[in-house]
């Protein structure tokens, strides 16, 4: 069986065929993936909740905790080297992918806690439009109200790799002062291109369900669930980050 192709760069159809290479006694399931969403969820959150709460202990009312820095810069880089080892050893998920889930948690919570101070209730704003994302974008998948075709998946590969050049050439060249100035604000085509941004982030889930569902029917290895949970979270947070930069463009109008 041909496994359909997800373009989350993290999961790939060579992925879950080098899987089922070896002998295993037990196979992945997507209840079991389900699980092991929940687990990395709630290590993310736990993580997020300590650098939240540091950003408000601070002697000065009002103002941030400077010891909260360290925290979200190590838990960003953290994340990124646990993202790129994960996804070059799969099998080692199962340590690897909790470990992420802390580490983009303690980079969140400082990251939403700074976002709640400019722009107050924006947080809980973005985390339930990501949840209600995630549960519509599931239930249009598995209504079939979203086919994943050939030509759906070419569109949302295509379109993700766009975006994925485009935020590289905007980090490069600001490095040398120079950048898309109209992405920062809050102009409409700012807001129009973060709006278009956070679709394609949430047809990410649409692939990725349909991935992790072809995965448990060829009977992948068992730690592929955390493998796919993984893959389902680096979506989720690249999801989340996008919706907070759209509903921050959209409170600075007001």
């Amino acid at each position: 069986m041909q496994l359909t192709k997800s373009s989350n760069p993290v999961l790939n159809e060579k992925v879950f065929d080098t899987s089922r290479l070896g002998s295993y006694e037990e196979s992945m399931t997507v209840n079991g993936t389900v699980n092991k969403i929940g687990l990395l969820l709630f290590f993310l959150v736990a993580a997020a909740s300590y650098t939240w709460g540091l950003f408000y202990d601070s002697s000065i009312p009002g103002q941030m905790n400077p010891a909260i820095m360290p925290w979200l810069i190590g838990g960003a880089i953290g994340g990124l080297v646990l993202a790129l080892v994960t996804t070059f050893k799969p099998v080692w998920s199962p340590y690897t992918a909790p470990l992420y889930a802390l580490c983009e948690g303690l980079m969140l919570g400082g990251l939403s806690a700074m976002m709640n101070a400019y722009y107050p209730g924006i947080v809980m704003q973005a985390v339930g439009l990501t949840f209600a994302t995630l549960f519509a974008m599931l239930f249009a998948y598995k209504t079939g109200m979203i086919k994943v075709t050939q030509k759906f998946k070419a569109g949302v590969v295509a379109a993700t790799g766009g975006i994925f050049v485009f935020y590289m050439l905007n980090w490069i060249l600001g490095m040398f002062g120079v950048g898309f100035d109209f992405m920062n604000g809050s102009g409409m085509m700012s807001i129009g291109i973060s709006l278009f941004i956070v679709v394609i982030a949430a047809l990410n889930l649409v692939l990725d369900f349909d991935f992790i569902e072809k995965g448990a029917q060829s009977g992948a290895a068992k730690y592929m669930e955390w493998y796919a949970a993984f893959g389902l979270m680096v979506t989720l947070v690249w999801l989340y980050v996008e919706l907070l930069r759209l509903l921050s463009k959209l409170a600075s109008r007001n």
